[in-house]
């Protein structure tokens, strides 16, 4: 164990000496808590309200129009100038996010068509919907950072269960596993995803099933080559020898000698499963509709030509995304690469 502990330290300090790499890492965690915390970051409406005396918490309570002087008694729309003139007198006051807009918000009172460009209250413009691109990419961000991570947790798990029983047992089972991936693999993947989202309703749920069933298959060579190696060392026959499991030297033994590549190769499968959702949605085949997505803001900046602060943002955060995921990944290969785990 100790060993094991000491080990994991010098590796973090070789990723910590890695400056591009690090900081590649710290960037990426403070944009995942902002996206986490898309709500109190970009929201139409206020984190909270004080009128008449009274105070309003309309993030977590949907107060009628009547509330605040207003005439019906639909939901309050807080960018409505009358709402928000108020808000703003009478000792009366509301405490806003730091964008006024939430995802699929509207901006009904912009001065401009949409889309329309950057200005004072939509900094980056807004889309052909009018909804502001901003909170778009922001709240598009978290959901493709939370479908990569499922993707490459399921990916992972699946992965390194079919490449640990093939490269341990070997044989038969490792012959049949290897033919069954050759036939698998060989399958059109998109024609599926095209055939399934026309008979099922599109969800993040049935394209994280879809995309699962192919995503394990190049971490499970990896797996099986670690396994194949480690299981003709001398501590896997002693335990052997002295009538440990087949289960037990499985996963005490040799699995936490083979993590290396899983772990080396996790920022690069989080990156291919941001592309992999961008790219479905570009071609209409990701999440719901409604659902912010990268995918479809580069389709809407397809489509309108002119306006070209949508394609340039979204091009903007995947870019700079995945190099921060790609810079991450090669500090955590040299960190962990054998040859240097000495030093």
């Amino acid at each position: 164990m100790g060993h094991s502990q000491s080990q994991t330290a010098r590796a973090w300090r070789r990723f910590r000496r890695n400056r591009l790499g690090y900081w590649s890492l710290v960037v990426f965690a403070f944009l995942v808590v902002v996206s986490l915390a898309s709500e109190l970051v970009s929201n139409d409406k206020p984190l909270l309200v004080r009128y008449e005396g009274q105070l309003y918490v309309p993030m977590l309570h949907d107060y009628p129009e009547t509330t605040f002087g207003g005439d019906f008694q639909t939901p309050t729309d807080y960018l409505d100038p009358y709402i928000t003139e108020r808000l703003s007198k009478d000792g009366n006051w509301a405490i806003y996010t730091l964008n006024r807009y939430g995802a699929n918000t509207l901006n009904y009172f912009a001065k401009a068509p949409s889309p329309s460009g950057p200005s004072r209250d939509n900094w980056l413009g807004t889309d052909d919907r009018g909804r502001d691109l901003l909170a778009q990419l922001l709240y598009g961000f978290r959901v493709s950072v939370l479908f990569a991570l499922a993707l490459t947790v399921v990916g992972v798990i699946l992965g390194v269960l079919a490449g640990a029983v093939q490269g341990f047992f070997g044989g038969k089972i490792d012959l049949a596993f290897q033919r069954f991936i050759e036939i698998w693999g060989s399958m059109p993947e998109l024609y599926l995803l095209i055939i399934f989202s026309a008979i099922f309703a599109p969800s993040v749920a049935l394209l994280l099933v879809l995309l699962s069933l192919f995503g394990w298959m190049g971490l499970s060579d990896y797996v099986r080559a670690e396994f194949l190696r480690n299981r003709q060392l001398d501590y896997v026959k002693a335990a052997r020898a002295l009538g440990v499991s087949n289960w037990q030297i499985i996963w005490r033994h040799i699995l936490p000698n083979s993590m290396t590549p899983v772990v080396t190769f996790l920022p690069f499968r989080m990156g291919a499963a941001i592309l992999a959702l961008t790219s479905l949605d570009f071609l209409g085949l990701g999440v719901p509709p409604g659902t912010p997505s990268l995918g479809e803001l580069l389709s809407q900046g397809k489509n309108n030509i002119d306006a070209w602060w949508i394609s340039i943002s979204t091009f903007a955060v995947l870019v700079i995304t995945l190099l921060l995921l790609t810079f991450m990944g090669d500090a955590l290969r040299d960190a962990l690469d054998p040859r240097k785990m000495d030093t």
